[in-house]
């Protein structure tokens, strides 16, 4: 009855007392990114320990799929909050307006995007050119564009192992996706000038395209699902945060991009080229009427989290500056609205 009214009166445009709200639920929700989720969930379980309020749910939905849920509406049925490995497209925060939220953005420091295989197998070494050219749809092949007809590494450059092309990634809606393409995929497609050459959509849509054919698989957002594939066979490669690869490093080791290898320090310094800003965004609608968003918001941000020895760091996220930190913090304690 009470959730019923809650999104009458939210079509309507009024306000939801607070008691009504809390007495809904009294617990946070938070869904969206898989690479931010191991983040989310160790604040969380800190957050339950530590204080009188109950354990956050966090979900694990892809930033994509978190924002579209997110931005649905204001209301108990909508998730509080949202994590995303990309940051919020106009387009979305566009739909959150028209649904009545306001959004506070906070970035919560950094990550790279690894290829890693199996540490019974070899490290790759691998170019962005080489990686573009193992999964694209269409590549250049005597000036033209033409469906890839790579199937082995070799095959691509004779310096590169006689395996077969296998490489397991996220779906369309996951932000790792997302960063992938942006970081390599438009950036290798730039070197080839029959790519260069053609319009802004053009260029996108062969930019953008992954293979079809079973050389690149789709492996959702279970990220530990892709770690009992890539350890069944060793010479395929798996795409997904640093944290990740990380927490994993006794199965996995990451592959070469460009001379430098996924490693922490070369993340932070930004040497290593395939790395992004982790976010995430709270409803302000639901800050103090869902019981602990706020200080939620403040164990994620405080220094004993994400700080340069905060237990954030441990589980392998890279922190931002001291002084980048220091204005976030304030940003997102004082709930800034976001604005595009």
């Amino acid at each position: 009855m009470i959730k019923n009214k809650f999104a009458v009166a939210a079509v309507a445009g009024l306000v939801l007392t607070a008691p009504a709200l809390a007495e809904a639920r009294d617990q946070i929700r938070i869904v969206g990114s898989s690479t931010v989720f191991p983040f989310s969930t160790a604040v969380a379980e800190n957050f339950g320990r530590s204080t009188s309020f109950k354990t956050p749910v966090v979900e694990s939905t892809g930033s994509g799929g978190g924002i579209k849920l997110f931005c649905a509406g204001v209301g108990t049925e909508h998730p509080d909050i949202t994590n995303a490995s990309r940051r919020m497209k106009k387009s979305e925060f566009e739909t959150c307006t028209k649904n009545g939220i306001t959004v506070t953005e906070v970035k919560v420091g950094y990550d790279g995007i690894v290829m890693a295989n199996a540490k019974s197998a070899p490290q790759f070494d691998l170019t962005k050119k080489q990686i573009f050219l193992a999964l694209a749809k269409q590549v250049p092949v005597d000036g033209k564009l033409v469906a890839n007809p790579y199937t082995n590494w070799n095959q691509i450059d004779s310096s590169l192992p006689n395996e077969k092309i296998e490489v397991l990634g996220p779906p369309p809606t996951s932000g790792t996706r997302d960063a992938f393409v942006e970081l390599v995929m438009e950036e290798a497609a730039k070197e080839f000038p029959e790519i260069e050459a053609l319009d802004k959509a053009g260029f996108k849509q062969v930019a953008h395209a992954l293979r079809e054919d079973g050389a690149f698989v789709e492996a959702g957002e279970n990220d530990n699902l892709i770690v009992q594939k890539l350890e069944a066979n060793p010479v395929a490669l798996g795409i997904f945060g640093f944290s990740f690869l990380d927490q994993n490093a006794d199965k996995l080791h990451g592959s070469i991009v460009e001379g430098v290898a996924p490693e922490f320090e070369n993340i932070a310094s930004g040497d290593y080229g395939v790395s992004r800003s982790l976010y995430f965004y709270v409803k302000q609608e639901h800050a103090g009427t869902i019981p602990g968003i706020r200080e939620y918001v403040a164990e994620f941000t405080s220094e004993k989290a994400w700080g340069e020895d905060g237990y954030l760091v441990e589980k392998g996220l890279i922190p931002l500056p001291d002084a980048d930190r220091k204005a976030m913090h304030d940003a997102a304690n004082g709930f800034a609205p976001l604005s595009m």
